[in-house]
């Protein structure tokens, strides 16, 4: 049988990936990928929704993605849009230039839709012999927590609306964070998790770009001990120096602090380590999608 390919677009709160892949017997397999940095993050933060001039660049990006998933001939594409589309006043908006762009009507995920491609994504890469499974998804605006198991999928989920950038935008100024600013991080993750209680699993990964980051900082393992020295890391250098160092992009340097004070947090509601895996949000999608065109075949 010929392998389909499929394309993910995801319209995040730092950044505009896309993913193509098809399904092989050995998993599913990267055809394609790339980024797009945007920030629509850090505009909602500034003024509660997009700018005009913003929107134009989503929509020259929504061009460029779908037009490489188009050239590396996929045949089902999806464009994904995250906490960005939830929290902008106008996230209509985002969503229509996101279709002048490339053609295609744009989904907003509900933070539960988002948490549950997470959780296939992430199992898809990992597959966990553990009978219950975390996954831990800190991103940009917001972040997800679910639990579950690798057959049934997640059976408890929350999301917070608090993200590595959200909450460097509203307490973190220094570069490298003073002690007092990174309290006051500590403060409002305690705050936005005061109601979180998640079953215990016996195993825990986590998706996104916090946590690739950190696996080049600490390594793929994040227990108690290997997120505190990365914290520690974080708050003795200057973001230039630690993206030089670790070959981290500079944007994501300067958010990693605030990223790192919500997944110790999340971690420590977990109590077992937690895995970086690559799969993720796009990984789940692509899935999906391919799901779909083999129930169609």
């Amino acid at each position: 049988m010929r392998a389909v390919r499929v394309g993910v677009v995801d319209v995040g709160a730092n950044t505009a990936r896309l993913l193509v892949a098809e399904q092989t017997v050995d998993g599913l397999l990267r055809v394609a990928e790339e980024r797009v940095p945007l920030g629509l993050g850090a505009e909602v933060e500034r003024g509660g929704e997009i700018s005009d001039g913003k929107l134009a660049e989503v929509q020259e990006a929504a061009y460029q993605l779908v037009g490489t998933a188009r050239a590396a001939r996929a045949e089902r594409i999806d464009v994904l849009v995250t906490s960005p589309g939830r929290q902008a006043a106008n996230g209509q908006d985002l969503a229509a230039a996101i279709r002048r762009g490339c053609g295609l009507r744009a989904r907003v995920l509900s933070a539960d839709d988002e948490a549950r491609l997470a959780f296939a994504g992430a199992l898809s890469a990992a597959m966990p012999t553990a009978k219950t499974v975390a996954v831990c998804d800190v991103g940009g605006g917001s972040a997800q927590l679910a639990v579950g198991s690798p057959e049934g999928g997640p059976a408890w989920i929350r999301s917070v609306d608090v993200g590595s950038l959200r909450l460097t935008r509203r307490y973190l100024g220094g570069d490298p964070p003073s002690r007092a600013e990174l309290r006051g991080v500590e403060a409002a993750v305690e705050t936005a998790l005061e109601h979180v209680t998640p079953p215990l699993p016996k195993a825990a990964l986590a998706v996104g770009g916090t946590a690739r980051a950190l696996r080049k900082i600490v390594g793929p393992s994040l227990g108690a001990d290997e997120l505190a020295e990365a914290l520690r890391i974080l708050a003795g250098h200057r973001s230039k120096q630690v993206s030089s160092d670790y070959g981290i992009a500079r944007w994501r340097a300067e958010v990693l602090p605030g990223g790192v004070v919500l997944m110790i947090a999340m971690q420590r509601l977990l109590a077992v380590p937690l895995k970086v895996v690559r799969g993720g949000l796009r990984e789940g999608a692509a899935l999906a999608l391919l799901e779909q065109a083999e129930a169609a075949a």
